[in-house]
């Protein structure tokens, strides 16, 4: 049996170029938009998500006096991530897009076990264990210092740390790092234990010292990527680790039978608000890790959508 390498619907097939037409049409681009936000509110909300509320609550907190804080006024943007997509015009600096985010994750887990009936709580656990105990395989045998790159609200983050401090060191030190200020603001607001750091900076070139890290992880990240800009968070990554140091990403899998098949509504609406789709799906991810400089070790189909991948810096 003949598996393919992706889907239809990315890449240069002509079931994807005719979709790339179609979001490239003002009017029915925007409707696109719509839609797929209203998916995601209306999966969140009819299992018990509560997105509207959630929305209020960060609303009305102390979360913009965070901003100040946190907001590093020297970062100089890439043009990439001035694109709108999560159908937010600004991409992920605007207030709305961090205020959701939170609900669109545990959403999106919900999305992966569609067909079984489990609460989104659930869905979330299994979404981290599966990528943690992929993880587990390959850590270094001291986990000191660990880096999450491309953070977002930090749901990523607190999970991770969460494991790896009752699981390996009970005094590890865990930092998020994110681009935008916005999304870092929400996890600072967010992580009522104050146990982790948070940081802008563009992870393509970041001030850490080399050989640093024990562990880098990039979660659900590069899928919103260009390449070139994947290839150059490899690069970064493989300075900051220390040798033996272990970079272990998990993402949306190209292989997975459930993504290949999605019903055409659906792989419309996602790829309208993924505007670096047809890149990621056509990206050979294990190549480039070995190109870099990586000893990759394994690709596992972590969940029915997603893929972890792990290197280890020789």
């Amino acid at each position: 049996m003949n598996v393919k390498i992706k889907p239809d619907w990315a890449g240069g097939d002509v079931l994807s170029q005719l979709v790339n037409v179609l979001i490239k049409t003002p009017p029915i681009y925007s409707v696109m938009k719509h839609q797929a936000r209203q998916v995601l509110i209306k999966t969140a909300e009819k299992n018990g998500i509560p997105w509207r509320k959630h929305y209020q609550q960060l609303e009305a907190s102390e979360v913009k006096k965070i901003f100040s804080e946190i907001n590093d006024k020297n970062i100089i943007y890439p043009d990439y991530y001035h694109k709108p997509f999560h159908a937010y015009d600004a991409g992920n600096l605007c207030w709305k897009a961090a205020f959701e985010a939170e609900s669109a994750t545990y959403s999106m887990g919900l999305r992966v076990w569609k067909n079984e009936k489990i609460s989104w709580e659930t869905a979330h656990e299994r979404l981290r264990y599966s990528f943690h105990q992929v993880l587990n395989n390959y850590l270094p045998k001291s986990v000191n210092h660990v880096l999450d790159i491309g953070c977002s609200v930090g749901v990523s983050t607190r999970s991770l740390h969460h494991y790896l401090k009752h699981n390996h060191n009970p005094n590890v030190q865990t930092m998020g790092l994110d681009l935008s200020p916005y999304m870092l603001a929400v996890a600072k607001h967010q992580d009522t234990q104050a146990d982790i750091t948070w940081k802008h900076a563009n992870a393509e070139k970041t001030d850490f010292p080399d050989d640093f890290f024990d562990v880098v992880t990039l979660q659900f990240l590069i899928h919103e990527l260009p390449r070139q800009a994947t290839r150059n968070i490899f690069q970064e990554a493989l300075r900051i680790l220390r040798p033996g140091g272990c970079l272990a990403l998990v993402d949306n899998n190209p292989k997975s039978p459930v993504i290949q098949n999605l019903p055409p509504v659906l792989f419309t609406l996602m790829k309208s608000t993924e505007p670096w789709s047809d890149d990621y799906y056509t990206f050979e991810v294990e190549a480039a890790l070995k190109e870099i400089g990586f000893e990759y070790k394994t690709t596992v189909a972590s969940d029915p959508r997603h893929r972890t991948i792990i290197g280890i810096k020789p």
